[in-house]
């Protein structure tokens, strides 16, 4: 029994391209989101050390390792809103739970760029000047990677609950018992090794009948 499948997940050939949306099955969206989430989270904890530390070399050397980690976040975030947005105007459709929830995500995201670009202009004012964060800036920082947080739960309940961008279901040929790796693109008669197509014409209909029971 085979226990690792390497190949199918990193090959693009095969994929359809969604422009902006990035291309089946691998979107660019999600990924660019995860850089400000873990940018801001860190910058409020180096925030919280450094304040705490006082007047010391490491309380200043944290307060500009958390600039620059939000100001990172700031300008990957510009990237997430443009893919994000190519999702929004492509991939749903307004009066429905999912648009109004892909509305919710954005507009708290949106508040959290916000934020940030303040917070990083109060600190580029304080850059070098100040011995530790500023506790305004602290404060704000706090507030982001709260907000972040929150906003990306709705991102995660778009994709786990939704099914938003996903591009199989549960009776995809994947999730049955097999010796044979699908690449993108391809259907069960297309497997690779010997005896492969049968195989797996047999593992989706496996899947398909769990599915269904």
């Amino acid at each position: 029994m085979r226990h690792f499948a390497f190949r199918p997940s990193i090959t693009i050939k095969g994929r359809e391209n969604y422009g902006l949306r990035g291309f089946a099955g691998k979107p660019f969206h999600p990924p660019l989101t995860d850089i400000p989430v873990g940018a801001y989270i860190f910058a409020a904890v180096f925030d919280i050390i450094s304040l705490a530390m006082g007047a010391s070399s490491g309380a200043h050397a944290l307060f500009l390792v958390s600039t620059w980690l939000i100001l990172g976040g700031v300008v990957v975030s510009l990237l997430a809103a443009l893919t994000g947005w190519a999702d929004w105007h492509r991939s749903s459709e307004p009066g429905n739970q999912a648009r109004r929830t892909i509305n919710a995500h954005a507009i708290i995201m949106l508040s959290v760029t916000t934020i940030a670009l303040v917070n990083l202009i109060l600190r580029l004012t304080a850059f070098w000047g100040d011995a530790s964060t500023p506790a305004t800036s602290m404060v704000l920082s706090i507030i982001t990677a709260a907000a972040i947080a929150w906003g990306a739960t709705y991102g995660g309940s778009l994709v786990f609950d939704y099914g938003f961008n996903v591009e199989v279901a549960g009776d995809s040929p994947v999730w049955a018992t097999s010796e044979v790796d699908l690449l993108p693109g391809q259907h069960p008669a297309e497997g690779g090794s010997e005896g492969g197509a049968e195989h797996v014409e047999a593992a989706a209909a496996e899947a398909a009948e769990r599915r269904a029971s």
